[in-house]
């Protein structure tokens, strides 16, 4: 009888022992930087320790805010609800019943006061999960960083930006991926003169992943899209050399240990590779750096006491990894938002990793490893197969339009579940260990009645506001858009006179249409 093939979450053949490794003889911080990005890494300085968090109103998110800092965040992310993510106002028919649910409602620039109160943005970092609207909230921010008497020069964060895997796994697009990508460029070359530290783009491989891919597809198709941003921006005039600085990558970390931690070392050489064929020649602009949020995929509602395992387990990968910044998620996210308990817990696993485990230690600790380099050489072999059938399609957008990644994802995510329900997969507690008995936990839940507050807000701030300053705004937005000229500074003109985030991207779909 012969044994049974065991293979990774991408089909990689695992054997059963390695005898020998690639031979690597380059250090990290050096080009391609398979190694890692800095010469001493976490030595240096730890990875960013950020909580994903956002919800209800601006007042409650801020509470939350203060506690997480207070438990020793490092950094903060917002998450915004469904109708931010897609330009509606909370005051929208279509807003009814998400208004606060899966992130905070920020309407106007008056929501981003309140949710930032009592926090200098010129002392911390700010992740913001923002999509087909980044540029408008992006736009609040500096807005506010401007009336907190901040340097904008010297503000840093990183807005997500990337609409292309909104077509491809995610679906919060608003406009089509043309003028969208337009968009997209405006943020790079305004940010490039006047917020030069911010990070313009978090090209995102973790949704790409949520929606069922490989680690070998989110590999690809990631690395693939931001292929695709560098041509737009060069399209544009703009220089590899500066743009290329302050992009950087969201990618998830799921429960095959060794597949993940081989998946972020095969990223970065594989991206300094595209970079370095592009025409970047500093090693800034060759460099990969990215955020790693754990699978929220991967979590289960039942026993779910058993997640803080998996998201250990996760997290402890994405360090041996090479991560820049570690978003660990709750026990409880498959059954609600993450109570604060959760979100604390999250945190410790994060604090208990860099401050107890060693794995911080020393820069790329399983470097060398017969297994670990034969897998992060299988993974690029696999990924780049993927990357150059989408370059002779004509790149992503084209791949996107013909739904290409859609359709791989989908097959992917069909044959995973396919596995479960056969128990060829095991997850524990659910099709093995499992349990009659289950103790329901406390969950969190948003009250609908936080919709009415947004709506009460909306109708004040319209009766407060310069409205002749807004329409003059918002109507030379329209014009800009109907032109050439860069979007941003008449979007930020727009969002210090209280424009709504709506009123604005109604004006786009004006000009632009929905797609």
């Amino acid at each position: 009888m012969s044994e049974k093939k065991i293979t990774t979450s991408s089909g990689i053949e695992i054997k059963e022992v390695y005898t020998q490794s690639s031979g690597m003889n380059e250090l990290p911080g050096e080009y391609p930087f398979t190694r890692g990005i800095q010469k001493n890494m976490y030595r240096g300085k730890p990875w960013t320790m950020r909580q994903y968090a956002g919800f209800s109103t601006a007042e409650e998110s801020n509470q939350r805010y203060h506690y997480l800092l207070k438990q020793g965040t490092t950094g903060l992310s917002v998450a915004f609800d469904l109708p931010t993510q897609i330009g509606y106002d909370s005051d929208h028919d279509l807003a009814e019943g998400e208004v606060g649910k899966v992130g905070v409602a920020i309407d106007s620039l008056k929501d981003m006061e309140v949710l930032f109160d009592g926090i200098q943005l010129q002392d911390i970092t700010t992740s913001m999960t923002i999509n087909a609207t980044a540029a408008t909230l992006l736009a609040m921010y500096i807005a506010l960083a401007k009336k907190q008497g901040a340097d904008i020069r010297q503000i840093s964060g990183t807005i997500q930006n990337d609409i292309l895997k909104e077509y491809a796994a995610r679906g919060t697009y608003i406009y089509p991926p043309k003028p969208s990508m337009r968009l997209i460029t405006d943020i790079f070359e305004y940010c490039s003169k006047e917020v030069p530290k911010w990070n313009t783009i978090s090209i995102s491989g973790y949704h790409i992943r949520e929606a069922g891919s490989t680690a070998v597809q989110e590999l690809a198709f990631t690395l693939a899209n931001g292929k695709t941003y560098l041509q737009a921006a060069l399209a544009k005039g703009l220089h590899i050399n500066v743009f290329a600085k302050r992009l950087s990558f969201f990618f998830n970390c799921h429960n095959n240990f060794f597949e993940e931690i081989a998946k972020f070392r095969a990223a970065r050489r594989m991206w300094a590779h595209i970079t370095k064929s592009l025409g970047a020649t500093e090693a800034g602009a060759q460099k990969l750096r990215f955020h790693t949020q754990t699978g929220g995929s991967t979590l289960t509602a039942q026993q779910p006491m058993n997640n803080i395992v998996r998201v250990s387990n996760q997290a402890l990968a994405a360090v041996l990894g090479g991560t820049q910044s570690l978003h660990t998620n709750g026990y409880d996210e498959a059954l609600s938002l993450p109570t604060e308990a959760a979100a604390k817990i999250a945190l410790r696993t994060q604090q208990i990793i860099a401050f107890e485990s060693g794995a911080a230690d020393t820069v790329d600790p399983l470097a060398g490893s017969y297994f670990v380099e034969a897998l992060t050489n299988e993974l690029e072999k696999a990924a780049q197969l993927y990357i150059d059938k989408i370059d002779a399609m004509g790149g992503s957008v084209t791949a996107i339009e013909q739904d290409y990644m859609q359709q791989e994802i989908a097959a992917s995510a069909y044959q995973y579940q396919n596995e479960i329900e056969s128990g060829e997969r095991i997850l524990v507690g659910v099709n093995r260990f499992t349990q009659h008995e289950e103790t329901n936990p406390n969950v969190f839940r948003v009250n609908d009645a936080i919709r009415q507050k947004q709506i009460d807000k909306l109708s004040r701030l319209r009766d407060e506001r310069n409205n002749t300053a807004v329409s003059l705004a918002l109507e030379n937005l329209e014009n800009a858009a109907r032109g050439n000229d860069n979007l941003m500074p008449y979007i930020l003109t727009a969002v210090e006179c209280y424009a709504t985030l709506g009123e604005i991207a109604d004006v786009l779909r004006e000009v632009f249409g929905e797609y």
